[in-house]
């Protein structure tokens, strides 16, 4: 995987990734992950990648993309190749490897579920085909007493029997005991974490595992990152969105990392069915959880009771945005498909042809299992659109549809185009053109003082 980095994924690690080897300190200009995914957005809008940016032609790129990014800054940026060459020698040397969604190799789980918000790059160390096994997600607090940990390593080696791999954050407590009790009884162990890849990787206790392919490590931060409270909360999606179930062992209540993440899925996301202990004491956090709409664990005893926590339904809105339409930063639940019902077949090949994303992707049927292929650059899965007899509206009056209700919503104050645009992240020309529609339809009016569009109306939820 080291060995050849893709130019894209050169380009991207330029543009976002600290680059530190050793000690340093990160360039004050790397892209934030919002800004680059306006620049990515950018550029497949212009029909360019990242690696055009330092193509034979990269004066021209840079200047196309200035409205999104300042020129200077993503020349600095670009400047740091010394740096990155450097960086990698010591990624490969401790047998760490490099992914980004412009390379195939990216997990499809992350590409269809997260869509634009899931990590441009990944950094891992093992199997990275484990990561498209699915499995159980098993999250938790990090201080719990010695009942809690037993019974989480008596669920990892439930899993291992199974054959189902244990997706978990890697942090003490529930997370490890998991893993621990998953890797003890042979099985598989996905772990997704928020700082300190590399040390993790160099411990002796994990190395054997990662080289035999039971265990995978992968971090969307800097190899080298240290401890931080916001990384820890951003990487609780992709725990979610790597497995085909979920179990929460415990969480405080309206606090922590454990919380923050189950209540994203019950609220907002929804990739898997959300389980809760219902054995031994409960706490504020488990039955906060289960009001939320998370199910009560039915405590499995042997494989065939194991597996049918797998076949549980979730429900789903019909509100999402259309799949591959990202109307705020944080909204994934766009990514709403066919994960959510069965688990993925452990043996499954990436698609490596280059596909544009058009318009008009529709999300799958929920019936279906398969994967969507993915793009080789900048990697958004194409959707096909299998629409149901009953569906009588065209695709691009459903998509209108959210966009009409999220706009709503936005406009509690008045608010100008371009804050529109920067709010949906969609170009200025897009939001003119829904707004003047909204205007046409009576729904909003465009006002003189303060300046900016309003809601005429007040139907948000017709």
């Amino acid at each position: 995987m080291m060995s050849v980095l893709s130019s894209n994924t050169q380009a991207i690690l330029l543009l976002t990734a600290p680059l530190i080897a050793g000690r340093g300190a990160a360039s004050p200009d790397l892209l934030s992950p919002g800004e680059y995914k306006r620049l990515a957005r950018h550029l497949r809008e212009i029909q360019r990648q990242p690696a055009d940016l330092f193509s034979p032609d990269a004066t021209e790129v840079l200047r196309a993309c200035h409205p999104v990014i300042d020129e200077s800054r993503l020349q600095r940026l670009l400047g740091r190749g010394f740096l990155l060459s450097q960086v990698i020698e010591r990624w490969q040397a401790r047998a760490i490897w490099v992914v980004s969604r412009a390379d195939a190799e990216y997990p499809r789980r992350l590409k269809a579920r997260l869509r634009e918000d899931a990590p441009a790059v990944l950094y891992g160390c093992g199997d990275m085909s484990l990561l498209e096994t699915g499995g159980l997600a098993v999250v938790g607090s990090r201080h719990v007493d010695d009942a809690l940990i037993d019974y989480t390593m008596s669920v990892g080696r439930l899993a291992a029997r199974a054959g189902r791999t244990v997706v978990s954050g890697g942090a003490k407590g529930i997370d490890q005991a998991a893993m621990r009790g998953a890797l003890g009884a042979g099985g598989k162990v996905c772990g997704v974490l928020a700082d300190s890849l590399e040390k993790t990787t160099m411990n002796r206790e994990h190395r054997n595992l990662l080289l035999d392919g039971q265990l995978v490590l992968i971090s969307p931060y800097d190899p080298s990152a240290g401890f931080n409270v916001g990384n820890a909360m951003q990487r609780n999606k992709l725990i979610y969105a790597l497995a085909n179930a979920s179990l929460v062992v415990s969480s405080d209540f309206n606090k922590g990392g454990t919380w923050a993440g189950a209540s994203e899925q019950l609220d907002k996301l929804k990739f898997v069915s959300v389980f809760v202990r219902s054995t031994g004491e409960s706490s504020a956090g488990l039955d906060g959880l289960r009001k939320k709409g998370a199910l009560p664990w039915p405590s499995p005893q042997d494989v065939d009771s194991f597996e049918a926590v797998f076949n549980v339904p979730i429900s789903t809105s019909t509100d999402f945005p259309q799949e591959g339409l990202s109307l705020f930063s944080n909204d994934g639940a766009s990514a709403t498909d066919a994960l959510h019902t069965a688990p993925v077949p452990q043996t499954e090949s990436t698609p490596s042809e280059s596909v544009d994303v058009g318009s008009g992707a529709q999300p799958r049927a929920a019936a279906s299992v398969e994967l969507p292929p993915v793009t080789a650059e900048e990697g958004l899965p194409i959707v096909e659109a299998k629409e149901s007899p009953q569906t009588a509206s065209p695709p691009a009056e459903v998509l209108f549809a959210a966009v009409r209700k999220a706009i709503q919503q936005l406009l509690s104050a008045p608010m100008k185009e371009a804050e529109v645009a920067a709010a949906l992240e969609v170009s200025s020309a897009q939001a003119k053109t829904w707004l003047q529609r909204l205007v046409d339809e009576g729904v909003l009016e465009k006002q003189k003082k303060p300046a900016g569009y309003v809601v005429k109306s007040k139907r948000l939820f017709e």
